[in-house]
């Protein structure tokens, strides 16, 4: 299925491996962490109930107990360590506890790989997910390293295609990607492989395309998972991005009807209010959103609703808040120079400090595009049109049809 340089979700959104359930039962620590650990792994917290989900809850405690009590006995047995480390990274997407479960599963991973006495197939599949974790981090030019090593011992597996894919474009070697993507459609067309080809599509300005390729992932679902709810949250905010409004908020709404409370559509419902300037809806889905899960996005998100209403003191109040999440992070080995170019860019309009924040990126992935329209910007608001200019031709290097590019060509060219 060629994609016709004609953008998946970011960095490994779709890559997750679908968990073995095994039903055995746990002891409850505490209010806050699940354990029968005696191997030094990391704790399962509690989720909120809001996103138990039914039995999913029940199934990922008793798988934990299972792979916790498997190591316990025997810390040769790689593929509970690989179970457990794909179970910690599900974990972090759901519950938005990244400063938990990212360097959790590191662990775990890295301990299979230290190990001399695994095979090929144990250390490929080791090498995958911990290139989709390196992902998760903004390591990029780590997932892409770890990547091909794993690709090497299983050229014929089209996950590992699909982490490759990631790293390339958001290094900005889109070529690359496209090559990669090809290759993953051809092995799997399944939900995966259809998501990075809607991105690409999305990239190279085939919007309508995007729409269409996003649409198969959806189908190609199983109904109700988080996977398919992903898909289905990644196509909504295409909607949104490019002004079909009803339609992204018809499927938001769909999505929270198969998995009630699902932070991000909630959440997707705020920003989509906040563009139709009914910001009143907007503060009360992000709140929502924010009850459910910590992500550092959704409390950003309020806090530029805080500024257009010009409500200060509460603004003021948030941003402690905010830069506290972002250092957690950052302490849990996230890289998170994106996050501070856009609040200082965005929010406290601090141009200098954004553009530090942003050459430092700049340095490791000087050809990804939204990187570029993002410095543009910033030396367009530090009156350096020289700049500017140079940057935007770079931003525009793919015809990306993206409506904030669009915006600053009217603007400085």
């Amino acid at each position: 299925m060629k994609i016709r340089h004609t953008q998946t979700k970011r960095f490994g959104q779709f890559f997750f491996l679908l968990l073995t359930v095994f039903l055995l039962k746990c002891s409850i620590q505490d209010e806050n962490a699940i354990s029968v650990n005696k191997s030094e792994l990391a704790e399962l917290l509690q989720r909120n109930e809001k996103i138990q989900y039914g039995k999913e809850w029940d199934n990922v405690q008793n798988a934990y107990a299972e792979y916790i009590t498997a190591i316990d006995k025997n810390d040769n047995d790689y593929e509970s360590k690989l179970k457990l480390a794909q179970l910690f990274i599900k974990e972090a997407r759901v519950t938005g506890e990244h400063g938990h479960y990212y360097p959790a599963a590191l662990k775990v991973l890295n301990r299979v790989l230290d190990s001399d006495s695994i095979d090929s197939d144990i250390k490929f599949l080791a090498l995958m997910t911990k290139s989709g974790v390196q992902l998760s981090l903004h390591d990029f030019g780590g997932a892409k390293l770890t990547g091909t090593e794993a690709v090497l011992l299983n050229p014929a597996n089209a996950q590992i295609h699909g982490v490759l894919v990631d790293a390339n474009v958001e290094l900005g070697d889109y070529d690359k990607a496209v090559s990669l993507v090809d290759r993953m459609v051809q092995l799997k067309p399944d939900i995966r492989s259809y998501s990075r080809v809607a991105y690409l599509r999305e990239i190279y300005g085939d919007v309508p395309g995007s729409i269409e390729a996003l649409s198969m992932a959806v189908k190609s679902g199983y109904p109700g998972t988080e996977e398919t709810a992903w898909a289905m949250q990644t196509l909504a905010d295409l909607y949104a991005h490019y002004g079909e409004y009803a339609k992204a908020e018809a499927l938001y709404n769909n999505i929270l009807v198969m998995r009630e409370d699902y932070p991000f559509a909630v959440g997707g419902l705020g920003a989509l209010y906040f563009k139709q300037g009914d910001n009143a809806k907007a503060e009360q889905k992000l709140d929502q959103a924010i009850s459910i899960i910590p992500e550092v996005g959704f409390y950003v998100s309020k806090a530029i609703l805080f500024k257009k209403e010009n409500r200060l003191d509460e603004l003021n109040k948030l941003m402690p808040e905010i830069f506290e999440m972002l250092k957690d992070d950052e302490q849990s080995g996230h890289n998170m120079n994106l996050e501070y170019l856009h609040i200082y860019k965005d929010i406290i309009e601090d141009y200098d400090k954004a553009l530090e924040y942003a050459l430092l990126e700049y340095e490791k992935r000087p050809n990804n595009i939204d990187l570029a329209l993002s410095l543009s910007e910033i030396y367009h608001k530090l009156n350096s049109k020289e700049k500017a200019l140079e940057m935007l031709q770079i931003a525009s290097t793919t015809n990306s049809k993206k409506p904030e590019l669009l915006l600053m060509k009217k603007e400085i060219m």
